[in-house]
């Protein structure tokens, strides 16, 4: 029953990854069809991420009601209608108004797995169920293609409505599953809700809430921009630079899967220590002042595999690093930190770059990189201080 429950799990993760990738794939065609200009995308992008913040935030108290499966199977229910929402919208306001339960859906399922995971199994699991959202945000592209190759964008957004369906279906019959005992990060027992303001009295949060900050805003920005940076920085073809820059993802996806292998034995906080030092040196690759294009390509991929075990390991630490009884608001937190840093943190870096130049982006990225090390290992130093070594 349990092994059924963690297939079910990794299930859910996917299904997390599969919208994340859609409205990027359609846009092309949907704002000619909608007559939107290229920029809505962004303003549609915001709402769904607004959402995601405050659905993050009220995880806790909806987990604490409702439980982590029936939390779960609400939110992809959400998701899927507001699927559905945007396969029969004929117009932008439509489609800012189905981003509402768009991103709302997401970010409760976000934390309340998450914390789920962190408290029940192991650094592997959680490392290869990231590798798994990394599947479903590879998987949406292509169905969406298909479906406009042969009919409409409607009929990619209606095909991935009917996979969260099902999903959901089989989420609501698991919820027996879920009815193990539950721990402090779970229940709370009687007390009392921590909140935004109770969590950030907790040593250590303000800075893993910058690290975490620091760490979306990095990846984000790098896949956002690295197609740009490689044609207008370093005049590479825009199709080399459009692979690469996949690239940079499949790296993501690719070092979780590998990392679940070692994660176990490592430990959260070597992996996070070692994710960021080759972060950095993926960084540095693109930053060298040499005549080839090899070293700042390659350096996308190394970026890559050095994000891959950064987001899984903090979150699945947050139970050692807090408390158990703390961990579910925590997480919740953690997830708006992370949104509010990938919503806001590239068009920033669009700012710079229109207004400064483009060649900045290696160092932009290296900021967050710094960002993420310092406050990650102020928190280890707060962990040695309680343990008194």
């Amino acid at each position: 029953m349990v092994s059924l429950l963690l297939a079910i799990i990794y299930m859910a993760f996917i299904s997390l990854g599969l919208p994340d990738s859609l409205l990027g794939s359609a846009w092309p065609v949907m704002r000619l069809a909608l007559g939107a200009p290229l920029s809505f995308a962004g303003v549609i992008s915001m709402i769904i991420a607004g959402g995601t913040i405050v659905s993050s935030l009220l995880s806790e108290r909806l987990t604490r009601r409702l439980g982590t499966g029936l939390v779960t199977a609400v939110s992809v229910a959400m998701t899927a209608l507001a699927l559905f929402g945007f396969s029969i919208s004929g117009s932008v306001a439509m489609l800012c108004l189905w981003a509402v339960p768009y991103g709302l859906g997401a970010g409760a399922v976000d934390a309340a797995l998450n914390n789920y995971v962190a408290l029940h199994y192991s650094s592997r699991h959680m490392s290869w169920l990231h590798c798994f959202w990394g599947v479903g945000a590879s998987i949406s592209p292509y169905i969406m293609g298909a479906a406009i190759a042969r009919s409409s964008w409607q009929t990619g957004y209606r095909a991935v409505s009917v996979i969260q369906v099902i999903l959901t279906a089989g989420l609501f019959l698991s919820l027996p599953l879920w009815k193990r005992p539950q721990t402090q990060g779970e229940t709370g027992a009687s007390r009392p809700l921590l909140g935004l303001r109770g969590a950030l009295r907790i040593p250590g949060v303000p800075y893993i809430l910058l690290a975490f900050f620091g760490y979306c805003a990095a990846e984000t920005t790098t896949g956002l921009w690295a197609s740009s940076y490689l044609v207008e920085a370093r005049g590479v073809d825009a199709g080399t630079a459009a692979r690469f820059a996949s690239l940079f993802y499949l790296g993501i996806t690719f070092g979780r899967f590998l990392n679940g292998f070692v994660a176990d034995r490592l430990g959260d906080k070597r992996l996070i220590r070692v994710g960021v030092a080759v972060m950095a040196l993926g960084m540095v690759m693109i930053m060298l002042p040499v005549a080839s294009d090899i070293p700042a390509l390659a350096g996308l991929i190394v970026i890559g595999l050095g994000c891959a075990p950064v987001y899984p390991s903090i979150i699945h630490a947050t139970p050692y690093n807090f408390g158990e009884a703390n961990s579910q608001a925590i997480i919740g937190i953690q997830m708006a930190s992370a949104y509010t840093g990938s919503t806001f943190m590239p068009p920033l870096f669009g700012l710079i770059a229109s207004t400064i130049g483009i060649r900045l982006y290696p160092f932009y990225l290296a900021a967050f990189a710094l960002l993420l090390w310092v406050m990650t290992e102020r928190v280890n130093g707060l962990n040695r201080a309680k343990q008194g070594v």
